[in-house]
């Protein structure tokens, strides 16, 4: 991704914090995540990450109108079980998938250019919140207004998820 596009969706994520009435700081980072496909308006993800201990984790995270934040899940790291998320939205639609009983011919969600292998699905407006256990296949998107998600859980491994479409990475790459 190109370091003018990272500081352009880094700042609008700004914007939606404020949107959703979340205080960040300016002096805390904003991660943008491409997933490696360099196409953010449509696979990515905004997040900062408040906390990340070895017991609990703490994250608030910004999804742009039909971004989409791509199918994983969390595995065993270290011995240690994946990581348990409970997700509560803020601010707009969240569109959640996650292992069980729905078609993807069904889902309300535009479907991504990825592999997704889950449809079962879980609509959070503000206030509403679903919690993901370790190991379960998940993904999500914003609705039309876009979507401030707060984000409670065990530790954050996020660089060893296991994406469903194996041309995904965790880790964006800057170029000047």
């Amino acid at each position: 991704m190109r370091r003018e596009k990272y500081e352009e969706m880094e700042k609008r994520a700004r914007e939606f914090y404020k949107k959703a009435n979340i205080i960040v700081r300016d002096d805390e980072p904003v991660e943008v995540s491409d997933f490696g496909l360099d196409d953010v308006e449509n696979i990515g993800l905004q997040l900062c990450v408040y906390i990340n201990t070895e017991r609990v984790c703490a994250k608030e995270m910004v999804l742009f109108p039909y971004q989409t934040c791509p199918e994983h899940m969390h595995v065993v790291t270290d011995g240690k079980e994946g990581k348990e998320e409970t997700f509560r939205c803020r601010y707009g639609k969240v569109y959640l998938y996650v292992a069980g009983e729905g078609k993807k011919e069904d889902i309300k969600a535009k479907l991504p250019n990825m592999t997704t292998t889950v449809y079962h699905e879980i609509v959070l407006n503000p206030g509403e919140q679903y919690t993901i256990y370790p190991e379960t296949m998940h993904w999500f998107q914003a609705g039309e207004e876009g979507a401030v998600i707060s984000e409670f859980s065990t530790k954050s491994t996020d660089e060893t998820d296991v994406f469903a479409d194996k041309r995904l990475v965790r880790q964006t790459k800057i170029d000047e």
